[in-house]
């Protein structure tokens, strides 16, 4: 499997996708470039409203603060479309973007499963897009919970000392 490894830089990328706040939902297209300056988390997930993608999207949407918090985005990838999104993020009430790869991001993370599958995939990236953490699920019914992202997070980016910023780089190793 080719694809990227801690310490590369995030393969870019433009993705439609939406956006469900306040009952509507707006259509954009996600460039990964624009949003440099805090952490990313990157959920590349294999299908909207299946049950282990419910539970996981769902999990992080309950915590979607707790993300917040720490000062990361959340983007959710998968192969289905934005009507398929739009569709998922109202009966779930998901409000982090959904975006469709129908540009080859996945095969670009390196988290493509033959030609017609995601393999259900977590990326931390620095504000600079660098990649700090990954999760590559073998199996495609285990998934890190948001607890266990917030974890890394708060690991990756520790809490400033006075004069710092949280988003400050980890001393090279």
């Amino acid at each position: 499997m080719t694809g990227t490894e801690i310490g590369d830089l995030a393969p870019d990328f433009a993705l439609r996708g939406i956006r469900f706040q306040d009952g509507t939902v707006e259509h954009d297209e996600f460039r990964l470039s624009s949003r440099r300056g805090a952490p990313m988390v990157l959920a590349f997930y294999p299908l909207d409203a299946s049950k282990v993608c419910t539970e996981q999207l769902c999990s992080y949407q309950d915590q979607l603060k707790g993300f917040e918090d720490l000062g990361a985005q959340v983007w959710g990838i998968s192969l289905q479309g934005v009507e398929s999104h739009e569709e998922f993020a109202r009966a779930q009430g998901i409000t982090f973007p959904l975006l469709a790869d129908t540009e080859g991001v996945s095969s670009a993370y390196g988290v493509m499963l033959g030609n017609l599958a995601v393999r259900r995939s977590v990326f931390i990236l620095d504000g600079d897009g660098v990649i700090r953490w990954k999760h590559v699920a073998m199996l495609g019914l285990t998934y890190r919970s948001a607890e266990q992202i917030r974890e890394e997070l708060r690991r990756l980016f520790p809490a400033p000392e006075a004069g710092q910023t949280r988003y400050a780089l980890p001393p090279p190793e």
